[in-house]
């Protein structure tokens, strides 16, 4: 490599991102294996209820208040302004109308905001649906970055850039998952489908990024030829560094404005994709990049063997 080229070594300590990584990952993955998440109705079937209430009124009342209904409530949120945000098995409209009664007779005026019931079928088919959508699009990704770099210089592999970037994506997803398990554990977060909707947005960014590093790294291969494939590595990543960073703590500052200004209900939507584009941010440029250099040296040093 010319000496005009200046780079930072960050391959040096590719096993030490390895490291922060699973650090960062533990928490989530332990309370995910032991205690998995907390599943919407969207998932679960059952019904949600949203209603404001003119008196404050607590959770114990409610659910006395529902009893005599035989109403089966998983949870009661409450938040400002005398809403309850209600998630029960399936009810009726007309057990909903009783309990309406039942309730402004405790609380004064029963304002409906929200009646949403789902049946098991759909749950099921929702679970189903979510898990294809995510598998199908990391086969996507593989396929597509395989493709677009297809005249990579040999012997490079186009397919082992593809599942390099999908296994950060991996990555991502897990870190994303695991915390909302801690967060259900703490409090009470159960994941909708605004939650998958989240986890497919977040392997879009994921996988930007890393293309971003990858697409540098196949333009360097051809200008540095006689530099190691880490090398290579290094430089690209010092070239977009800046570029990758300012466009996630561009998007990073949007998504704490929402979660801070946004209202209830999409703070947690918007709190997954903070969690996925901070950790996306990470793994394209320290998880991504060491694996396809590890994965390439290996292959070379098999190669002169």
């Amino acid at each position: 490599m010319k000496s005009d080229r200046k780079y930072i070594a960050f391959m040096k300590y590719k096993w030490l991102y390895f490291a922060i990584s699973v650090l960062l990952m533990l928490p989530g993955l332990y309370f995910l294996l032991r205690h998995g998440l907390r599943l919407s109705i969207d998932f679960t079937g059952g019904t949600l209820l949203e209603v404001q209430t003119q008196k404050q009124i607590s959770a114990d009342d409610i659910r006395r208040i529902s009893a005599p209904l035989g109403f089966d409530i998983s949870s009661i949120q409450p938040s400002s302004d005398n809403v309850y945000v209600i998630r029960l098995k399936a009810i009726s409209q007309d057990q909903y109308n009783q309990f309406k009664t039942l309730l402004a007779s405790s609380s004064g005026e029963v304002i409906d905001k929200r009646f949403e019931t789902v049946g098991p079928l759909v749950g099921a088919e929702m679970t189903r649906n979510a898990l294809i959508s995510v598998l199908v699009a990391s086969l996507f990704i593989i396929i597509y970055i395989a493709w677009s770099f297809r005249s990579i210089p040999k012997p490079y592999s186009s397919w082992k850039f593809g599942s390099s970037a999908v296994i950060a994506l991996v990555h991502d997803v897990f870190m994303v998952v695991g915390m909302f398990s801690l967060f259900g554990e703490i409090w009470g977060v159960e994941i909708d489908s605004l939650f998958v909707t989240a986890l497919l947005t977040i392997i879009g960014f994921s996988v930007h990024d890393s293309i971003v590093v990858f697409d540098r790294v196949r333009e360097n291969l051809v200008k540095l030829p006689r530099a190691t494939f880490e090398q290579v590595v290094d430089f690209s990543i010092t070239e977009t560094l800046v570029r990758s960073l300012n466009t996630s703590l561009t998007v990073t500052l949007t998504l704490t404005s929402l979660l801070l200004f946004g209202g209830e209900t999409i703070r947690w939507f918007v709190a997954a994709l903070l969690v996925g584009i901070i950790s996306g941010t990470y793994s394209s440029i320290f998880n991504a990049a060491p694996i396809l250099v590890l994965w390439e040296t290996r292959n070379q040093s098999d190669h002169n063997r």
